[in-house]
C-alpha cells in the first residue's frame, strides 16, 4: 500500500512514520501547514520534518506556501470550529495530493498528539476522502506520544510548545500574561 502521511512537525512524525511504515509499506510524507505562525516557527517545523524524514528514510513533499492572510481568511475566528476548519484544510490538501500521486490512502501525524481533536481528525479525514476519492486511514496513535518525545530528543529535533497558529500560542500563554496586570 502507498500511503501519503500529512506531517505536522518532526516530533509527531518521529513516532507516526515508523508506525505507518510497518503497516502500510510505502509511506510518503507531506509537509503542508499554513497554520504555523510566525514564519520562523514554520521554518523550524519544516527543518524538523526534513530531519525526521531523513532519519526514517521517506520522501517528504513540501508545500512551502506561507500566507498568513489566506490562512486567517480560510480558518478565521476562534473557538473549537477554528481547529476543525484548520484540520479540514490540511487533510483536504493531503487527500488531493494523495489522489494526484496515485496513493491508496492518506493519514496524518496529528493523530499522535494528546492535544488534538481526534473526533475532528476522523470526521475531516473521512470528508476529505469522500471529496477526493482516496481512503482515509485513522489510527489513534496517542500511545506512541512518549516514544515520539524520546526519539525527537534523541535525534535533536526541535520540539514546539504550541499547536502552530498564533491563536493557540496566545491560548497557551494567556493566563501568564493576564497575571501581569
Amino acid at each position: 500500500m502507498k500511503l501519503l502521511l500529512h506531517v505536522c512537525c518532526g516530533p509527531c512524525a518521529s513516532g507516526a512514520v515508523p508506525w505507518w511504515k510497518e503497516r502500510a509499506g510505502q509511506v510518503l510524507g507531506l509537509f503542508y501547514n499554513p497554520n504555523i505562525h510566525p514564519l520562523l516557527e514554520f521554518r523550524r517545523r519544516l527543518v524538523g520534518s526534513r530531519e525526521v524524514a531523513a532519519h526514517v528514510g521517506i520522501e517528504l513533499v513540501e508545500d512551502l506556501a506561507y500566507d498568513p492572510e489566506a490562512w486567517f481568511a480560510a480558518v478565521g475566528g476562534g473557538g473549537d470550529s477554528r481547529c476543525s476548519r484548520c484540520i479540514d484544510q490540511r487533510l483536504d490538501r493531503t487527500a488531493a495530493e494523495a489522489a494526484a500521486r496515485g496513493c491508496d490512502a492518506f493519514s496524518t501525524s496529528l493523530s499522535i498528539s494528546p492535544w488534538q481533536d481526534h473526533a475532528g481528525i476522523l470526521a475531516c479525514g473521512e470528508a476529505a476522502a469522500e471529496r477526493h476519492g482516496v481512503e482515509f486511514l485513522y489510527e489513534d496513535l496517542r500511545s506512541l506520544y512518549g516514544e515520539s518525545r524520546r526519539l525527537s530528543r534523541e535525534w535533536g529535533i526541535y520540539r514546539q510548545k504550541y499547536c502552530g497558529c498564533v491563536v493557540s500560542e496566545w491560548e497557551r500563554y494567556r493566563d501568564a500574561v493576564e497575571g501581569l496586570d
